[in-house]
């Protein structure tokens, strides 16, 4: 399919903004059916506002809870972000990796 830039209004800002041709190869490689809604600056700020103290799918990304557990393979003490039930085996970063 030949695409071709077209200029669209942001719904936050109210400015017009470019959806080009790279970006709309981009999306439909990706499968999204949509046309962008905010321009690059918006969709920015709109992203850092989620990420803060809300609460949402995204925040509080760098403080994430860790427990202690032992690693099932090598017995070494590592943390997993996960409360281990006792029920699996829980592995730490290197044999997790190894087991792939």
């Amino acid at each position: 399919m030949a695409y071709t830039e077209k200029s669209l209004t942001c719904t936050d800002c109210g400015k017009p903004f470019p959806f080009t041709v790279e970006e709309q190869e981009f999306f439909a490689t990706k499968g999204f059916t949509n046309e962008p809604k905010r321009c690059a600056a918006c969709r920015s700020a709109r992203k850092t506002e989620r990420s803060g103290s809300e609460g949402g799918s995204f925040g509080n990304r760098g403080q994430r809870q860790m427990y202690p557990a032992t690693c099932g393979r090598c017995g070494k003490q590592t943390e997993v972000p996960f409360q281990p039930r006792g029920d699996k085996p829980v592995y730490c970063r290197d044999c997790f990796t190894k087991s792939k």
